[in-house]
């Protein structure tokens, strides 16, 4: 690809990550094992899931809220606490950022490089970068712009706003196939782990390295 001039970033699992608490499952009488899979379907929904709100959850603020409810609710929770738990999820100040988000955001912006993040999520994201002090240069969530990853249109809208073509435009994701897809327009690809925020420092750091950015 040409030298980049723009980067494509996706917010869970890329950037940010959730990871439960002190006291998020007390009560609920799941152990470790059944804690940690309900997480996982939380923050990677990869599963099929059978409910009628599921295929079009991240466009629409109340599609997610029941989509996600019968997840937590199929996975053993009970109301209540199922209820509880969404409200964490979609809570911005339960979210960590990766220890290099920061760094990286930054860097970009000094070196002239436009970023913006490119989100299937059904709520308002951006405090969670903004709160911690760094920040895109635009957003592109599929809930406000009406369409999700993997559809190419997602990236279309986001290249359009940064104004960048796709063959100078570098995606960087946790999902082959939902971010990955922007090699369908041009756009080259760096697929980051979403391992728990502790074990990825330099992830983001890595990745765009490794496509030739220097930071």
């Amino acid at each position: 690809m040409a030298s980049a001039r723009a980067v494509l970033f996706d917010f869970s699992g890329t950037l940010a990550a959730l990871q439960a608490r002190d006291g998020w499952f007390t009560g609920t009488g799941l152990d470790v094992a059944q804690r940690a899979e309900v997480m996982d379907r939380l923050t990677h929904p990869t599963a099929t899931v059978t409910h009628h709100a599921w295929e079009y959850r991240d466009l629409d603020p109340a599609l997610h809220r029941q989509a996600y409810l019968h997840v937590l609710k199929t996975s053993g929770l009970g109301d209540d606490h199922a209820e509880q738990l969404y409200q964490r999820v979609t809570d911005p100040a339960q979210w960590t950022l990766y220890p290099d988000t920061a760094f990286v955001l930054k860097s970009l912006r000094q070196n002239g490089i436009r970023t913006a993040v490119v989100s299937n999520i059904a709520w308002d994201i951006r405090t969670v970068l903004t709160a911690a002090g760094p920040d895109a240069d635009e957003y592109v969530l599929s809930f406000e712009v009406g369409v999700a990853k993997p559809d190419p249109r997602i990236f279309t809208e986001a290249l359009a706003r940064l104004a960048v073509p796709a063959a100078e435009a570098l995606m960087v994701g946790d999902s082959e196939e939902n971010d990955g897809a922007a090699r369908q327009l041009g756009c080259d690809f760096a697929l980051v782990d979403p391992l728990p925020i502790n074990d990825r420092p330099t992830g983001l750091v890595a990745a765009l390295r490794d496509r030739g950015l220097s930071l």
